[in-house]
């Protein structure tokens, strides 16, 4: 069952087995706010236990492309179809959230986004694999986020 994101007043409600569930909820409520400002769209996810399809695709390209399996329990997902880009969204039980935007038609945009909540540590299987920049956020306090671009077809 899909539940919409609300970034005005922040929930819990589906991470609340998270050491973090109050960052990572707001993590999920910055990422709903930027496509409700950027692109008018709610903000919808459903229980990862319900995203079976998601979830493979996601952990396909992570290991296809560098080799990374997540260990942590994923808790949601959303998928979202802005004009020609599929975006995808894992929010994880220890408080990391990956994002992928991927280009359906051209390869000019498609990259795997990592997303610390504020007060989780890195996960075994990002360090020293990845660099963090830091990004302060109202809805999530300060995100660290880090990427890699997309090589392959999926």
């Amino acid at each position: 069952m899909a539940n919409k994101v609300d970034f005005k007043n922040v929930s819990v409600t589906g991470l609340e087995s998270s050491p973090v569930a109050e960052a990572l909820a707001g993590l999920r409520a910055h990422e709903a706010q930027y496509f409700m400002n950027k692109y008018k769209l709610d903000f919808m996810v459903i229980p990862a236990s319900e995203s079976r399809e998601t979830l493979n695709w996601v952990n396909r390209i992570l290991k296809e492309e560098r080799d990374i399996e997540i260990t942590a329990k994923p808790l949601e997902t959303a998928s979202l179809q802005v004009e020609n880009i599929k975006w995808v969204f894992v929010f994880y039980e220890n408080g990391l959230a990956i994002n992928i935007p991927y280009t359906i038609d051209t390869t000019k945009q498609r990259a795997v986004g990592f997303k610390l909540s504020d007060g989780m540590e890195i996960p075994e299987e990002l360090e020293n694999k990845f660099k963090f920049a830091r990004k302060k956020s109202k809805l999530a306090g300060t995100i660290r986020g880090s990427f890699f671009v997309i090589k392959g077809e999926y």
